[in-house]
């Protein structure tokens, strides 16, 4: 029991210390990945140099084409001590793409397809200002659905508000 009491100290004593590395820039951050799709965006750290960031995509084009993309990806985050408060990051990740077409254009096709995903980017926190931007590159996997499998890369500059 001792043993067992000791190793459970060990362990919440390293998570209060990762916590508080995290938090030299920030711990987690809300706002928006401004690309394609446009999406709501939520990041948090779970060590120092890992992160975690949500997302739920949405977009829609004239030819009566709209889908939502919600993912998830694991970052991990590199500092460039040259410049306080930036850091580049590498991860992966994966994502859903629920779409449907209307009008003319494909009647009655619509459907789902998944996507496993890279990402390479670069992440900004300013010192005395709560807000956190990146800039990013997705390159993808997409499956099924009426699409197959194909390859696509698209990027975004994100701008959020650290929540501290």
């Amino acid at each position: 029991m001792k043993k067992l009491a000791l190793i459970f100290s060990l362990l919440v004593l390293f998570a209060i210390t990762n916590t508080a590395k995290a938090q030299g820039n920030y711990q987690s951050a809300i706002g928006l990945r401004l690309g394609a799709p446009l999406a709501l965006s939520y990041k948090f750290f779970i060590s120092d140099p890992a992160a975690i960031e949500l997302y739920l995509g949405y977009r829609s084009y004239g030819i009566g084409y709209t889908f939502l993309n919600p993912g998830a990806m694991y970052q991990y985050h590199f500092p460039i001590s040259s410049v306080d408060g930036l850091s580049w990051y590498v991860g992966g990740g994966a994502s859903a793409f629920i779409y449907s077409f209307k009008d003319n254009y494909c009647p009655g096709c619509g459907g789902f397809a998944f996507g496993v995903n890279g990402v390479l980017g670069l992440d900004y926190k300013f010192a005395n200002a709560p807000i956190n931007l990146s800039a990013d590159w997705l390159p993808t996997l997409v499956i099924g659905g009426e699409f197959g499998a194909f390859g696509a890369g698209n990027g975004a500059l994100s701008a959020r508000y650290t929540l501290n």
